[in-house]
């Protein structure tokens, strides 16, 4: 989302009630509840929909994407997974948009980026808490029941 932001996107986040506020502190220009709306069903069509949990169907989301729009599978389930490789490059020559699968990881071109993004304080890491080694099962525990408002640190 910060990154969207930097590139001057106008961009919605959709999370449970109690991310909401977390998702404007760090850009968001609109946020969805998804315990109250589901956005493939509110008539907006986005240019990119970035799914990190993929709960919904790829066709649903499909169904969202704007002219030439994309969506990308970043995480989720298994189900989801198989679904966006199987069923994606299909999916794609029919409608409106693309579906492809994240799944590669960042070349030394777009680590740097990031980081002279980080070094300027255009973006900046969420981090929910910071846990030591010996306390490492309740960190983990806390992702598992998706309690955590940003990223889990284990520390030596």
């Amino acid at each position: 989302m910060q990154i969207a932001k930097s590139y001057g996107a106008e961009v919605t986040g959709v999370d449970g009630p109690d991310k909401l506020a977390l998702l404007r502190s760090i850009g968001a220009d609109h946020v969805i509840d998804y315990t109250q709306e589901d956005f493939t069903e509110n008539g907006r069509r986005y240019d990119v929909i970035l799914d990190i949990v993929a709960h919904r169907s790829i066709f649903k989301s499909k169904r969202s994407l704007a002219q030439g729009g994309i969506y990308v599978l970043a995480g989720g389930s298994w189900t989801a997974l198989w679904q966006t490789v199987l069923l994606g490059p299909l999916i794609s020559r029919i409608g409106r948009g693309r579906v492809a699968l994240l799944a590669a990881g960042p070349s030394r071109e777009v680590l740097t980026h990031l980081a002279e993004l980080l070094e300027a304080g255009t973006i900046a890491p969420v981090i929910d808490r910071c846990y030591p080694l010996e306390e490492a099962a309740a960190a983990i525990r806390r992702l598992g029941e998706n309690q955590a408002r940003g990223k889990i640190i284990i520390t030596p």
